[in-house]
């Protein structure tokens, strides 16, 4: 049997039985234990289940609750969220759902047996776990239906872990890949998904190989060839014991000795140049193989740099972007079953009544129930863009949409009544607060007070009364030359890059 040892450390005896097999060929497909060695033991392994799903939660997502005391509803959620340990239960599962092919997470409650469902108007007060289920604690129950005719043709439903069953509003199944008719997963011990590992199980045999490369050359790059006369054939022992001497010293020299020869000895280090050529692109090859049967970018697998970053557009960042857009996609079930979960968790009835005291004029009349499903109706979540734009273009759409905003509000006003110069006012200052690059601190105006200020007319110079001009209103004359100073504070459009490129 074949062994691999990279300086004395042995890499472990699952790896070495299930890659180092001769008999495992193109095609052969991963058992449970095969993706378990290759997660834990192969230097890739991890990464390929990990990376991708790292990458997708590198950012968070963007809270929005449009007609509530946002901040303060949206803060509650992401605290109650990381509190929970929601985005690591997330992660996990999705991870095993690449080793495996499926996996589940299941919602565990103290008091509670698991086929019973849970009220969700329960969950505050109930002490709540969430276990990650992989598929052989679920074997059995998610091999899913093959009759093409029935309702739950090849969807995953209730599981059943170690005997007990859960009701399924208390689980959520993630798989990796759509099942394929009558293509049993000996991975995951179901018609179901397929490992990550499934169509890159040879290539990530051949990357043991040039590990075994990697290790030979390292240890024979330090190798002296020492060319020396040979002893005659009437004194050999004493030639070859002069030999040997000559070995010892040339073995134990180091910087700053000196050792002698003979005219005819010449020493030289083992020539290694041809090996490299060969073994760097047989690596690079190997990689982008099972880059290609995972499937990833290959970038991610060969840790390459960008030569510009995601701000730049290049085309690698735009294919690495839709592919995390579709692994985002593909992860968006675990949200929505996690969402109202912590819903009902953060946004509870002792919390609301500091929201009815804080904001009476708003929520003094509003009962818990009905505040409650407003802000879950009104909640979205938007995950942002990967190929972020770079400062000089925020600056410059920044500018255009705060020019827009004004001239809207300057055609408008004019041509309203006193009520809704106050809504415009009021529209226009709620889309500058959102800019928190140019505006650090929100305006904030009375707007009650706007509604009912009535400006006093004044006589024109013929007599007759002139019509009303914006600048008859003080509130609305205050707000306007807020924004135009903010607007003339803005960069020009044409130094903009110069002078954030200058700072």
């Amino acid at each position: 049997m074949a062994t691999i040892n990279i300086q004395g450390s042995s890499l472990g005896n699952a790896l070495q039985d299930l890659l180092m097999a001769d008999d495992l060929e193109p095609g052969d497909g991963p058992a449970y234990a095969t993706c378990k060695a290759i997660f834990s033991y192969h230097p890739l392994g991890q990464k390929i289940a990990d990376a991708p799903v790292a990458m997708a939660m590198s950012q968070e997502r963007r809270i929005a609750v449009p007609g509530s005391p946002e901040e303060r509803v949206v803060d509650r959620f992401k605290r109650t969220w990381k509190a929970m340990g929601i985005d690591h239960h997330i992660f996990n599962t999705k991870r095993l759902s690449r080793v495996y092919g499926i996996a589940s997470v299941a919602m565990v409650a103290d008091g509670v047996t698991p086929s019973e469902p849970i009220e969700y108007d329960r969950l505050p007060t109930l002490n709540l776990s969430f276990n990650v289920i992989d598929p052989l604690n679920s074997a059995g129950s998610l091999v899913l239906s093959q009759d093409p005719n029935a309702i739950d043709f090849q969807k995953p439903g209730a599981i059943t872990v170690n005997g007990t069953a859960y009701h399924p509003s208390r689980t959520c199944t993630v798989l990796n890949e759509d099942p394929i008719y009558l293509d049993y997963t000996r991975s995951a011990f179901g018609y179901v998904g397929r490992s990550v590992y499934q169509r890159a199980l040879f290539p990530l045999k051949s990357f043991i190989n040039t590990m075994q490369t990697d290790d030979m050359v390292s240890r024979k790059a330090g190798l002296l060839i020492a060319f020396m006369k040979m002893p005659g054939s009437i004194i050999d022992g004493i030639m070859a014991a002069v030999a040997g001497v000559k070995r010892a010293l040339l073995q134990q020299g180091v910087t700053d000795n000196v050792l002698s020869m003979g005219s005819e000895d010449k020493v030289e280090s083992l020539n290694l140049q041809n090996i490299d050529g060969a073994s760097s692109a047989a690596r690079r090859n190997i990689l982008e193989n099972i880059a290609s049967a995972v499937p990833m970018p290959a970038k991610l697998l060969l840790q390459e740099t960008f030569a510009e970053g995601f701000g730049e557009g290049t085309e690698d960042a735009k294919y690495i972007a839709q592919f995390i857009d579709r692994i985002r996609i593909e992860m968006q079930p675990l949200y929505d079953y996690f969402d109202p979960i912590v819903m009902y968790r953060a946004w509870t009835k002792d919390w609301y009544e500091t929201i009815q005291k804080d904001f009476p004029e708003e929520f003094s009349g509003v009962d818990f129930t009905t505040a409650f499903y407003r802000f879950k109706n009104a909640f979205t979540a938007v995950w942002p863009n990967l190929l972020e734009e770079p400062e000089s273009e925020k600056v410059k759409i920044d500018e255009v949409r705060l020019r827009a905003l004004i001239s809207i509000v300057q055609v408008l006003i004019p041509n309203l009544d006193q009520a809704n110069r106050a809504t415009v006012i009021q529209t226009a200052l709620d889309n500058i607060n959102q800019n928190k690059v140019l505006f650090q601190s929100p305006f904030v105006l009375d707007y009650d007070a706007l509604k009912k200020y009535e400006p006093a007319e004044a006589e024109s110079d013929t007599g007759s009364p002139r019509p009303y001009t914006i600048a008859d209103s003080d509130p609305v004359r205050s707000a306007l030359d807020s924004l135009s100073a903010s607007v003339a504070r803005l960069p020009d459009r044409r130094t903009a890059p110069k002078r954030i490129a200058a700072q």
